[in-house]
């Protein structure tokens, strides 16, 4: 059975090329159409003027853009831009740029809700809704870049709503857009794939023969935390996880990047940092702390500057790579663990 589509921003160039076979159009046109859409960014059929008129009355009424309507912008102290969308059946999504010196990161999710339920992100607390389409998630993209012109999206995370692994189809062919020197050209190694750790999902994307980058939110040291704050670990605990990691990165040489949270008194001890070196030291990984933030349902507190040092430093002394970033966007409620479905 043939794949259906439901707007013209799910569409591979291959398969735009032979959808317009099947309207009697020349194979030129899908890369003429595909010009107007990555390039010159147009959100309107119509404005397809190299097009004609008839192709372009097909599309409309065959291949619609997809409906991400804007509700919201949103600009903090830092930057940092938010983007809340309504999607064509009401529901609604955030995206967020985090705007650097050298480049602009484009922060997107793969899902409406989030059946994970992380115990300090509030992207879970409304529930799972639905899975985002190829074209919803290539769609973020295009109307954030549309928004923020003449700036470039650079970068592109997906750690917005959702669990990309959870709709990985979808994900992986919007990867495949996004990558494609006829789409938006974005370089594989500046596209990252963020996952609350399905293994399934890190060891199909280890046969894909793609140089994206993986993510995982490792968030705890020990089985016994990381369920506390993670239930997914009690499906994919953490040697098993691990082990999937380590293979990954064995099979192709691609470095995993692991997110860990810094919660007071709970995750940045001297017992963490010793069971951390157990589990990261040694082989190609490095470890991305982000301090905890704000979310009015949750009571977990982020470390002082001071601790948060101190704990670098124990990382440090036991030999594991380990960066801490800078929260952006707090104000606006855009910083890691605070985006969510309204």
């Amino acid at each position: 059975m043939s794949q259906v589509f439901k707007n013209i921003l799910s569409f591979s160039l291959s398969e735009l090329t032979e959808r317009l076979s099947s309207f009697g159009e020349s194979a030129y046109r899908a890369k003429q159409i595909f010009d107007w859409l990555y390039v010159k960014k147009v959100s309107d059929v119509r404005s397809m003027t190299s097009l004609s008129k008839g192709l372009r009355d097909k599309l409309v009424e065959g291949l619609p853009f997809p409906v991400l309507k804007q509700e919201k912008h949103q600009a903090s102290q830092d930057g940092t831009v938010k983007f809340l969308w309504s999607l064509h059946d009401g529901e609604r999504i955030e995206t967020v740029l985090i705007p650097m010196e050298d480049h602009n990161t484009l922060c997107i999710s793969s899902q409406a809700g989030c059946k994970f339920s992380c115990g300090f992100c509030a992207s879970g607390i409304g529930g799972w809704k639905r899975n985002l389409d190829c074209g919803e998630i290539v769609g973020q993209v295009l109307n954030a870049a549309r928004a923020v012109a003449p700036k470039s999206i650079t970068h592109i995370v997906f750690m917005g709503v959702g669990e990309p692994f959870d709709n990985y189809d979808n994900v992986l062919k919007a990867a495949r857009i996004l990558n494609a020197k006829e789409g938006l050209n974005i370089a594989a190694r500046r596209i990252t794939i963020s996952t609350c750790g399905v293994v399934p999902g890190i060891k199909r994307l280890e046969t894909e023969g793609l140089q994206l980058e993986l993510s995982v939110s490792l968030h705890a040291s020990n089985d016994k935390v990381r369920s506390q704050l993670m239930p997914v670990n009690r499906k994919y605990p953490l040697k098993e996880l691990l082990g999937a990691c380590r293979n990954y990165a064995k099979e192709t040489n691609r470095q995993v990047t692991f997110e860990y949270i810094l919660i007071k008194d709970l995750t940045c001890t001297e017992q963490a940092a010793n069971e951390l070196q157990g589990h990261l030291r040694g082989w190609l990984c490095k470890l991305n702390l982000i301090a905890c933030n704000p979310v009015e349902e949750f009571s977990y507190q982020p470390p002082t500057r001071a601790e948060i040092e101190k704990f670098l430093s124990m990382l440090e002394r036991r030999g594991i790579h380990a960066t801490f970033r800078t929260p952006r966007g707090r104000d606006i409620a855009a910083a890691c663990g605070q985006l969510r479905v309204s």
